[in-house]
């Protein structure tokens, strides 16, 4: 083959490639993936290429009972059990983004729910230690992200309120509970010039999504939007 032909059919693969890599072409459910992504995460202004990538790998329909699986790409969250949810995929994505993670940092997730978040945050590169405190969850979530073959995750059963001081300190920490404060042993467990984010408000309504960065010992604090997520439970409402 001449070097102008090779040069055509070089030029006719990539722009017959997809725009994301075939990685599940025998997923039933890859296509609705992309789609959630294209209309409903980069769509809303996500544009971190690892964090794309990390959703685009993670099968959110594995993480919901087998009779929410049509609905697992919808941009909204879903009932996992005991009062829970999984959450909406764009604020997923949104909080993976504001925390600008590192390969090989560290990072702590206060309410793993089904194990989505800590999923998509171990595609990332993390070393991830994630905490839940109703036993049934954590207990299901360790189960099915060891089934999924992750093994840079840690699931605790406990209360995420007093973090993981053995494990500690984190580069990054992720609370995906509603808080009307910032719990004192999870500033104190995070890095200096860690990261925070949290939904801070009203354990009951609504809270803003807040970025806390530590610096110097200091907090530096970033409201970013407004959201809605269920409340964190045990000590921070004095149980």
């Amino acid at each position: 083959m001449n070097l102008l032909w090779k040069s055509l059919v070089i030029s006719i693969l990539i722009l017959s490639t997809p725009p994301y890599p075939a990685l599940c072409k025998d997923d039933p459910y890859y296509n609705q993936r992309i789609k959630m992504i294209e209309r409903d995460i980069k769509g809303r202004g996500v544009s971190d290429k690892r964090v794309l990538a990390a959703m685009t790998k993670v099968k959110r329909h594995l993480f919901v009972s087998p009779s929410m699986r049509n609905a697992g790409y919808e941009d909204h969250p879903l009932p996992i059990g005991e009062g829970q949810t999984i959450s909406q995929p764009y604020i997923v994505a949104l909080m993976t983004e504001e925390l600008k993670l590192k390969v090989g940092e560290k990072v702590l997730e206060i309410g793993t729910g089904s194990g989505y978040q800590a999923a998509v945050l171990a595609e990332m590169g993390t070393d991830v230690r994630t905490i839940e405190i109703r036993k049934g969850l954590a207990e299901s979530a360790r189960k099915r992200l060891k089934d999924l073959g992750y093994k840079n995750i840690k699931v605790k059963y406990g209360d995420g309120y007093f973090g993981w001081d053995e494990e500690g300190p984190f580069d990054a920490i992720m609370v995906t509970a509603a808080a009307n404060h910032i719990p004192p042993p999870l500033i104190k467990q995070l890095k200096d010039g860690g990261r925070l984010i949290i939904p801070l408000g009203s354990t009951t309504y609504y809270q803003t999504l807040t970025l806390v960065t530590k610096v110097k010992g200091e907090l530096d604090v970033r409201q970013i939007i407004g959201v809605a997520f269920v409340p964190m439970v045990g000590k921070m409402l004095g149980e």
